[in-house]
């Protein structure tokens, strides 16, 4: 049986400001990819998330992103590498002992928005990312886009690498996302989405925006915890892949 991991992004709210439906999302996601408090969440919320997915038994991750709680992460920065390893290594070692108190641990590492975007081309920003992993703990994989130079730097470090696609964005044909700032990047109709998840796992395949079929590799699903209507499609995908036969089960 073909297994696939399925991922959301959480602990996004900050203080007054109430971003998804956490608690409902990790009753049907296996790894929950974290915030670390640069481009969002908050101490107490952070560590209300990870006792939560403890008690599921969902896996924790580190979600580091740029300091931009402002323009929550999605903006680029051009931080040097010398900063950027010490943002990364801050961002995991805090989230890990929130983790840690809540009976839990950080078990990989995946970074968020424009960081993730970023280190797709950008080689410095790249190896960066992957040097404060492999120097934090370099037992911890890193979920990322599969041919991405951030990959390349992880594999020449020794890391893990899990490759992910994401259920709700559009897809460049080069297999880059297509960017949220363009039309049609987010998807929102359900049936479509369950759809195109289903043939990412079993075929390998995905339709790019421009009408052609591109090859994806996948072992993880995202599903943005931010997006509307998220934990509809998290579990329609879920009971799609199901009935696909296809297990759902943490990488990690």
């Amino acid at each position: 049986m073909a297994a696939v991991d399925l991922n959301a992004d959480l602990g996004e709210s900050f203080g007054a400001w109430r971003l998804g439906d956490d608690d409902a999302m990790l009753d049907l996601i296996t790894s929950a990819n974290i915030a670390c408090g640069f481009h969002a969440g908050d101490p107490a919320g952070l560590l209300r998330v990870c006792r939560a997915a403890a008690e599921r038994g969902v896996r924790i991750g580190a979600q580091v992103g740029y300091p931009d709680l402002a323009g929550f992460g999605r903006r680029y920065i051009d931080v040097g590498p010398e900063d950027l390893i010490a943002d990364v290594i801050y961002q995991i070692g805090a989230l890990q002992a929130l983790a840690q108190v809540a009976g839990a641990t950080v078990s990989y590492v995946k970074p968020h928005g424009a960081l993730y975007n970023t280190i797709v081309t950008d080689h410095g920003q790249a190896r960066a990312v992957a040097t404060a992993v492999h120097a934090v703990d370099p037992a911890l994989p890193v979920l990322g886009l599969a041919g991405s130079a951030f990959f390349a730097a992880a594999d020449e470090l020794g890391l893990r690498t899990v490759p992910e696609a994401f259920a709700d964005r559009s897809y460049r044909p080069d297999g880059q996302l297509v960017p949220r700032t363009q039309r049609n990047a987010v998807l929102h109709n359900v049936s479509a989405i369950a759809d195109r998840v289903a043939s990412m796992v079993t075929a390998g395949r995905v339709g790019a925006v421009d009408g052609s079929t591109i090859k994806i590799t996948v072992s993880s699903i995202c599903v943005h915890g931010d997006s509307p209507g998220a934990v509809d499609i998290a579990r329609v995908v879920s009971d799609r892949l199901t009935t696909e036969n296809v297990q759902i089960e943490a990488f990690c």
